[in-house]
């Protein structure tokens, strides 16, 4: 099955969302119909905050800055310069598959911090995304939230690379108010990119995601569960939200 990844830009071309946010959906109804492959967006924001479906008013900024409402499950967060935003616009084979989806994301992630920076990333239950529950207080350093409709995802993931952590100050980030959030940077004590992120990110879900995807041939064989790298499919073993942390 064909699995197209294209980078949108990164940091000086920083990519508007809401003009992101309709070419998302333009390449759902694509990836939907049949006429686009599923595809992987790979970009970085210029600075939004974006609210999900579940934002109560207490989230949002105390200063009035402006908020972009968009149809994703989760709460508020923020994207901007510094942080690997990736939309996989994915047709799966069955809309039971979500969670699935949402721990191979996660263990993508954290296969990816681990092996390249030393960073150890986990999962929480009830909880999307990666997080760092050592060394200090529990921190995200990447978070999760999607919408699916007729078995094709839209939004993604959102890691933290290089970006400025003070605009998740001025909001209740994801609506948790017991935990901080990190970059991949500020762990490390020096600067690492999203661009110089994107194509690991790349190389992981590409062998990652194809046994989620729905086939155009009728005689495909069902998920094994133990396809990609180790059991990432149908293995998640703990409590999974498909809303979690937005994105």
């Amino acid at each position: 099955m064909e699995l197209s990844f294209t980078k949108l830009g990164f940091d000086p071309q920083l990519l508007d969302y809401s003009e992101t946010l309709s070419l998302q959906r333009r390449l759902h109804t694509a990836v939907q119909q049949g006429s686009a492959p599923s595809t992987v967006l790979l970009l970085e924001h210029a600075d939004v905050y974006t609210a999900g479906r579940r934002t109560e008013p207490a989230d949002l900024p105390g200063d009035g800055t402006p908020v972009v409402d968009v149809d994703r499950g989760g709460k508020i967060t923020w994207h901007g310069r510094g942080q690997l935003v990736g939309y996989p616009i994915l047709h799966l084979r069955d809309r039971s598959l979500v969670k699935d989806y949402v721990c191979v994301l996660e263990k993508t992630l954290i296969r990816i911090l681990a092996t390249d920076f030393g960073i150890t990333g986990t999962q929480v239950p009830g909880r999307s995304g990666v997080w760092i529950t050592s060394d200090g207080p529990d921190r995200k350093i990447a978070a999760i939230g999607l919408r699916v409709h007729r078995s094709v995802t839209m939004h993604g993931f959102a890691l933290n690379c290089s970006n400025d952590l003070a605009p998740f100050e001025n909001i209740i980030a994801c609506g948790i108010t017991d935990a901080k959030t990190t970059s991949i940077s500020a762990e490390l004590g020096y600067e690492v990119t999203p661009e110089q992120v994107a194509d690991r990110v790349t190389e992981e879900l590409r062998r990652a995601l194809p046994p989620l995807l729905h086939r155009h041939d009728d005689d495909a064989p069902a998920l094994a569960g133990t396809t990609g790298h180790g059991a990432d499919q149908g293995t998640c073993e703990m409590s999974r939200t498909t809303e979690g942390a937005p994105q």
